[in-house]
């Protein structure tokens, strides 16, 4: 067993609370050794991780990780949050009582670390000194030593973060103990894997994976499962899966910050990360600040709503990832970042890596190249066309590593929030963009937030999977409270923030895109802003102000002219539809507020009126 005195007494960490826990955790696991890491420790955890196989050499200071076949991505029907009240439990957070989930996480942990070392992680969810900081601390306790590398690259690591709380007892105890991976029966009535927040004792039991948001417990569930969940019992804050960017107008010197929240596969990185189109890039430049989490609040002093990513890094989505759909994210993975590369194509022979999107063709040479699983691509049957990487591999960076990052993304001021906006994919009915100038309807907005299901997937051809806010798989306390949490916070705004509905994914009757996307989506930003200063004034619809089309600015666009009437157009047939759709699922939610309901009727209302 451990002699965890001498190994935190070595490190220096004092926190008279923090040295219980980990006490408790190593006696629990019956971990051999115990470490305590800092960010300083890196390259020596590298080398051996190197040393040990876990990692795999990807070019100069570039690591390679291939994870257990079948533990490859978040798991959202074992992810539970525990608490003491059942009235926490709400549509989509899989509430379960803490009676029960304390006793069996602790009966799986119980000796499975065995022979192994618990890393003790001290982070900060936050820049020190932000408002926030309070609910920011945390320590992760895993047995993995690419998890711990992973949590360096994704957090602020460091043991001052703890030992100078200004309350010793207020971090979170997070837990992550791997368990024997190939035999949990994934996916089985007998699964064995539980990744829990007991919520109101700001703890996180992860059991059964080493993998993204499962094992690296800073990032979802503490910076928004858990925080979202102290942000309504605190009453001081909102915690949401947004993206938060800003732009800066080089000619007249204003900046604009605009943050948002899309569904799975609706663009939100490829947003965050954007540049401005080249036609617009000596007026306009882009400051990237995070692509999966925001912190928003509102300022006692100025009472404007702020905002801050309390990410210290990317845990992106390689696929499709290159120079013309997200440079910013390409370039920061370059030799020499650090970046760690989780199931991708990779050449132990070249130390190269490969992933789908990367180029427009894998290698045409596939001598030595292994597949994400580690199987030759030489030695596939003829006619194996299946994926060189999987479609969820990912790659870990730090922040500073990206180009366009915000000069101040590490302020722990955070930056005042002027739009919040939502964005879906959706073939037809949405606009490019439209404005909301009222709390409640934008409120209402991000509520019945949708992508379009394919038919083969979910049985309803052209039907949203709604997503409030993007956060159903992360949402942590009842919907109808989240509402009222929502109007709370951002009523509280001196200035209100603009809100918005974007949608790049519009289609022709041929299939093709009406709008080319990517940079291009840069255009419709800026005549927000345009809408906010006053400098433009769109046009009213039913669901909100579109621009019209001398208001845009496409200097150096191409897009041919009906393609453009149709996705500044309000489709009502559609969208009448579509409030049917929206009402049965709002009726999901107990004790929705009725400014919400109100906010329902009044764009129903609308559109029957205008039909």
């Amino acid at each position: 067993m451990a002699d965890v005195e001498a190994a935190l007494d070595q490190a220096g960490l004092t926190n008279p609370h923090v040295r219980e826990y980990v006490q408790y955790w190593a006696d629990l696991t019956g971990a051999e050794r115990v470490e305590v890491v800092s960010a300083s420790d890196d390259a020596r955890l590298a080398e051996e991780a190197l040393a040990a196989g876990e990692l795999l050499p990807a070019g100069e200071g570039l690591y390679y990780s291939r994870s257990y076949h079948k533990d490859t991505a978040r798991s959202e029907e074992r992810t539970i949050v525990a608490t003491s009240n059942p009235s926490d439990a709400g549509v989509y957070n899989n509430w379960r009582p803490s009676s029960e989930m304390k006793p069996l996480l602790e009966g799986k942990m119980r000796g499975a670390s065995a022979g192994k070392t618990m890393y003790v992680v001290p982070y900060l969810m936050a820049p020190p000194g932000s408002p926030l900081e309070a609910f920011a601390a945390g320590v992760e306790l895993t047995d993995s030593r690419t998890v711990v590398m992973h949590m360096i690259r994704m957090a602020r690591v460091g043991i001052d973060y703890i030992n100078e709380l200004a309350d010793p007892n207020s971090f979170v105890r997070a837990v992550h103990v791997t368990g024997d991976l190939e035999n949990l029966g994934h996916g089985t009535p007998d699964d064995a894997r539980y990744f829990v927040t007991v919520a109101d004792e700001r703890t996180i039991l992860h059991f059964g994976s080493s993998y993204g948001g499962n094992a690296l417990l800073g990032k979802i569930a503490h910076g928004l499962r858990q925080a979202a969940y102290d942000g309504w019992a605190s009453g001081k804050f909102l915690s949401e899966q947004f993206m938060l960017l800003g732009i800066t107008d080089k000619q007249t010197g204003k900046k604009y910050h605009i943050c948002g929240g899309f569904p799975s596969a609706s663009g939100k990185t490829n947003l965050a990360m954007t540049l401005a189109p080249d036609a617009l890039g000596d007026r306009y430049y882009v400051d990237f600040y995070g692509d999966d989490i925001a912190w928003l609040w509102v300022d006692e002093n100025d009472g404007k709503l702020y905002g801050m990513n309390p990410e210290f890094g990317v845990f992106g989505v390689a696929k499709d990832t290159n120079e013309a759909t997200n440079p910013g994210a390409l370039h920061s993975i370059d030799a020499g970042s650090g970046a760690i590369f989780t199931n991708i194509a990779y050449n132990p022979d070249t130390q190269e890596v490969w992933w789908e999107g990367k180029t427009k063709n894998p290698p045409e040479d596939v001598t030595g190249w292994e597949d994400w699983k580690g199987d030759k691509i030489s030695e596939r049957a003829e006619g194996d066309d299946s994926p060189w990487a999987h479609p969820n591999s990912r790659f870990t960076t730090t922040l500073s590593n990206v180009p366009n990052v915000a000069p101040d993304f590490n302020s722990p001021a955070g930056v005042p929030i002027d739009a919040i906006i939502f964005g879906g994919r959706t073939r037809d009915r949405e606009p490019l963009i439209r404005a909301i100038t009222d709390l409640a309807e934008g409120v209402y907005d991000g509520l019945t937030l949708g992508a379009e299901a394919t038919f083969a997937a979910e049985g309803v051809d052209g039907q949203l999977r709604y997503d409030p806010m993007s956060m159903r798989p992360f949402m942590s306390y009842p919907e109808g409270a989240y509402a009222a949490h929502w109007l709370k916070i951002i009523g509280q705004a001196t200035e209100a923030p603009l809100f918005a509905h974007v949608n790049w994914f519009q289609r022709g009757e041929d299939g093709h895109f009406l709008w080319p996307g990517y940079r291009d989506n840069l255009r419709p930003l800026l005549w927000l802003m345009q809408l906010k200063a006053g400098e433009v004034t769109g046009r009213q619809t039913p669901v909100g102000v579109i621009p019209t089309k001398d208001e845009l600015n496409l200097e150096g666009l191409e897009i041919v002219p009906e393609d453009l009437d149709t996705i500044l157009t309000i489709d009502n047939e559609r969208w009448q539809q579509e409030i049917a759709n929206r009402e049965v699922h709002l009726t999901a939610f107990t004790d929705l507020p009725e400014e919400i309901w109100e906010a329902h009727r009044r764009v129903k209302a609308d559109l029957e009126a205008d039909a």
